[in-house]
């Protein structure tokens, strides 16, 4: 198009920035005059908006068709900036004698969890005198800086032969081949993270990038069809990180499951539109994945896979699904019956679990506590981000075994183990017997024998300052009933009381708004604590 050149040497596909704001980042989507004025004008698609005016098209005719209704703008040219080399922001960034506060703030680099991490330097004169010499930079941030360019290699490789860790978010690079060159000028480089930058899905033949064995591809519009056509030159990963690309499909070339990628141990889909299992389990027979991120997608349902020779790889019909898997993250996504948690005790290594933020873990909405998930999930050592000590999950287990024995209205044994896999296990495994009437015993000692002992606190601002007590109360007490006591116990006139139970492992109190349920139902035993408030 004529257009590219006279439009300041811009081409269609191009990211850019704001002039002078390197923050406000762009794509080119139209070179050429604009009806109405004079002269040449670069239509851009701004990303997440950015103070767009329209959607591509301006008084009744279209120029192109941008992402959201008002994320487009015309600019002239000198308005806009393609950007600076990497040496140069490197320098920019680095090799100054007086540091400001704002830029002592922006000598860090982010982790692939988005946290602050400083580099190796510490201390303004310390960081001074290291960048004397920059051949002793081994971590570099250039985030938000307008990088377009890799510039010359060899000057890259010169200026920083030892960097290993290299922070990139929020620049202009698009083109895999720039990318290609980057990683091959610096042969120490091992971390890069390109969150932010819009990468094209087009990728030409690549040479063998064995340094590199983290890749954050984060927020940069990537399709699993990219990661397959650039899995191999990336053959030593260790991990990848893909949050916020809209992946839903998982599409493998050839077969059914997802190959390669021999030394990956991390895998992070976070934030992502992935709404099947069907998905995930095309990543089974990755020997190496130890982690496994899916928390923020719309997945209802989990199952282990079945482990058949037709399933899996065609050059190893023993292999194991999900053989290695530790941690699987799981949280915010739409899980809501129990078959996908106890699903979780077939994987072979799994330790480590979040499913909190999921229908079935959130009791508001008709889900499991903490206890019931923990007693269900025999092997994990981790659930939602807290370590399950062995009392607490002794405790659970029998805690949820009274629950089910105080819910549970069928004899049917078959029907039992369907709805509660772990029951009988855990009833016989803690020596829990069932209720049975005794001759032996009547009257005031056989009414003892199976008192539960519980400690009640109040906490009501209204309630004055008061004692805890400890009452030993029948396991068939309601809720209802024991708020009565508790105004009773504490004489609270006028006030009205809702109960929590306190759990090891839980950061809040759990409430208790059945009043209808009794303790044994709820799985409540002796020592349990319950705090009494006030109803607001």
């Amino acid at each position: 198009m004529a257009a590219a050149a006279t439009a300041g040497g811009f081409r269609l596909g191009q990211r850019v920035h704001a002039a002078g704001d390197p923050r406000r980042v762009g794509t080119v989507r139209y070179l050429g005059p604009v009806e109405g004025h004079s002269g040449d004008w670069v239509g851009v698609d701004w990303d997440d908006g950015a103070g767009g005016r329209h959607d591509g098209s301006v008084a009744g005719r279209r120029y192109f068709v941008a992402a959201g209704e008002r994320s487009a703008s015309f600019a002239r040219p000198t308005a806009l900036s393609q950007g600076i080399s990497l040496p140069d922001a490197l320098r920019l960034r680095y090799h100054v004698e007086d540091f400001t506060k704002e830029e002592q703030d922006e000598m860090y680099v982010f982790s692939t969890s988005q946290k602050r991490v400083s580099v190796e330097f510490v201390g303004q004169n310390k960081v001074q005198e290291k960048l004397k010499n920059f051949d002793d930079l081994t971590s570099a941030s250039v985030s938000y800086m307008g990088v377009s360019s890799i510039g010359p290699q060899d000057e890259l490789k010169s200026l920083v032969p030892k960097l290993r860790l290299l922070d990139l978010t929020g620049n202009l690079f698009s083109q895999w081949q720039d990318i290609s060159a980057l990683c091959q000028a610096l042969a120490s480089l091992e971390v890069i993270n390109l969150t932010n930058n819009t990468m094209e899905n087009d990728v030409t033949e690549s040479p063998m990038l064995e340094n590199i064995r983290i890749l954050v591809l984060n927020n940069c519009g990537v399709t699993w069809e990219l990661v397959e056509k650039i899995k191999v030159s990336f053959a030593c990963l260790n991990e990848l990180h893909l949050m916020l690309n809209k992946l839903k499909t998982i599409m493998t070339p050839a077969g059914k499951f997802v190959q390669g990628f021999n030394t990956l141990r991390l895998l992070d889909l976070e934030d992502n539109h992935i709404d099947s299992w069907d998905e995930i389990v095309k990543f089974s027979y990755l020997k190496s994945l130890e982690q496994l991120h899916l928390n923020k997608n719309r997945i209802k349902h989990v199952n282990y896979p079945p482990n058949l020779p037709s399933h899996g790889p065609l050059d190893d019909a023993s292999a194991v699904p999900f053989e290695n898997l530790q941690v699987l993250l799981l949280g915010s996504n739409e899980i809501e019956d129990f078959s996908s948690v106890d699903s979780l005790n077939l994987f072979p290594s799994l330790r480590d679990v979040r499913i909190s933020d999921n229908p079935i873990a959130d009791p508001a909405k008709g889900g499991a506590p903490r206890f019931v998930l923990i007693a269900r999930l025999g092997k994990v050592k981790v659930l939602n981000g807290s370590e399950v000590s062995p009392r607490e999950r002794r405790e659970s287990e029998i805690r949820y075994v009274r629950l089910v024995m105080g819910k549970t209205q069928s004899d049917d044994a078959e029907e039992i183990k369907r709805l509660h896999p772990r029951f009988a296990e855990l009833k016989a495994f803690h020596g829990i017997e069932d209720e049975k009437p005794t001759s032996s015993t009547s009257g005031p000692q056989k009414m003892a024998s199976g008192l539960i002992s519980v400690t009640l606190k109040c906490v009501g601002p209204s309630m004055g300052e008061k004692q805890p007590l400890t009452k030993k109360l029948p396991p068939r007490t309601t809720i209802g009933k024991l708020k009565s006591l508790c105004e009773s116990f504490f004489k609270l006139k006028d006030i009205r009381v809702k109960l929590f139970v306190v759990e090891e492992g839980c950061p809040l109190p759990q409430l208790l708004e059945e009043d209808t349920a009794s303790l044994m139902e709820l799985g409540i035993g002796s020592g349990a604590s319950i705090i009494v408030d006030e109803e607001s």
